[in-house]
């Protein structure tokens, strides 16, 4: 079957917060910017996601839902086909969501003082959500090489060894530097945490999204030891665009530490899952493997025709190469280095909405986010706007 992923969908009066007026006023002081910075895509969901949700729908009843069998087979049935790691069900806890399963987590295994490690410039709600539970950001930042960034492991060894870091936040992929780390790397992390007593969470959530020259490795897969010391964050919502379903899949195989997170989701009342969440992930699952093949040939397309747009129109620009996620790191150091400065340029006079390089930490002045999974209409058109206004500096 071939989708049509050039389909241009309006999404403006649809409560969608990245297309949003009132938002992009907010955020950017610029109504009218063309949007490229909330991670969800401009696509339509698989087809079979849609029938199901439909039919599930036109039931008419919305009321209190469990998590059937199937929807636990769904999970670990493609969590074998993609990724070859047998879980089971008991390992299989529900959140709404990636971010509150984190703030959760922290809850759950830190005291407000205790340090917790990430890998700036990096997904900014980590340091948020660390921050707001009394906890300190250690940052291992990482290092661009000039292709791609790399760990600092010598920082890494040396910030682990203060008894006072409890955590690790992994970003695997990386957003927004797009790396799938190797196993080399990963295994480097796993026993460093061992050595120095570190809980891994391991945030996956772009692990379906990975190119054709790469391959992602789940980390606990790699050893029982890295099981028994790590909780896995995985969901449908990216891979499918379903964030809105606010459905996340938190796996912990070891038994203690379900036990404590467990706790901490009784003490919030997160229990009851949306019952259309329950129907799209189970149709995504099951059904939507074809849709993701076409949908990351297409996002392939996109990646290319960026690296010529920009090679033609702005050649001191570039975007690091992604090996992963729709989400482009553009390095724009070369015409202004002043992140806020670049920032509101390209806000008010390119009326383009990016996340800007400053949002992610310690590495990412001069540098924008780009949000690339969108028909290629809308791709030219906002590359377009960048490059006139990053022109104009």
């Amino acid at each position: 079957m071939k989708y049509n992923f050039d389909e241009v969908i309006d999404r403006k009066d649809t409560n969608s917060m990245k297309w949003d007026r009132d938002t992009l006023i907010e955020m950017f002081d610029e109504p009218e910017a063309l949007p490229f910075w909330v991670a969800d895509m401009d696509f339509k969901t698989a087809p079979a996601i849609i029938e199901a949700v439909v039919k599930g729908a036109e039931h008419g009843i919305y009321g209190y839902s469990k998590r059937p069998d199937s929807y636990f087979e769904a999970i670990i049935n493609w969590t074998r086909r993609r990724f070859g790691w047998e879980i089971e069900r008991e390992w299989i806890e529900y959140c709404p969501g990636i971010v509150p399963a984190v703030n959760y987590l922290i809850q759950a295994f830190c005291i407000p003082g205790d340090k917790i490690i990430i890998q700036e410039p990096v997904y900014y709600p980590f340091r948020r959500s660390i921050e707001n539970n009394g906890c300190h950001v250690v940052n291992n930042g990482l290092k661009f090489n000039g292709e791609y960034y790399e760990i600092d492991f010598q920082d890494l060894e040396e910030k682990a060894k203060d008894p006072r870091v409890t955590m690790f936040i992994l970003c695997s992929p990386h957003n927004p530097v797009s790396r799938v780390w190797t196993k080399e790397e990963l295994i480097k992390i796993g026993n460093i945490c061992l050595e120095n007593d570190i809980l891994i969470i391991s945030d996956e959530i772009h692990n379906d999204l990975v190119y054709s020259d790469y391959k992602h490795t789940i980390f606990p897969s790699l050893k029982e030891e890295f099981a028994m010391n790590s909780i896995t964050c995985t969901a449908p919502s990216k891979t499918f665009n379903l964030a809105g379903m606010q459905a996340s899949n938190i796996i912990i195989p070891n038994s203690k530490l379900m036990e404590r997170f467990r706790v901490i989701l009784e003490k919030n009342n997160i229990g009851h899952q949306n019952p259309l969440s329950i129907i799209a992930t189970e149709a995504a699952y099951n059904h939507g493997e074809q849709w993701l093949k076409e949908l990351l040939k297409y996002l392939e397309e996109n990646i290319e025709f960026i690296h010529k747009y920009l090679g033609e129109n702005l050649p001191k620009a570039r975007m690091i190469k992604p090996q992963a996620t729709y989400l482009g790191w553009i390095d724009l150091r070369e015409y202004e280095e002043n992140g806020l400065k670049l920032e509101r340029i390209l806000a008010k006079k390119g009326k383009v909405a990016l996340d800007g390089g400053t949002w992610f930490g310690q590495g990412g002045e001069g540098f924008m986010r780009i949000n690339f999974a969108c028909p290629r209409t809308l791709l030219e058109e906002g590359l377009s706007r960048i490059c006139k206004a990053v022109n104009g500096i």
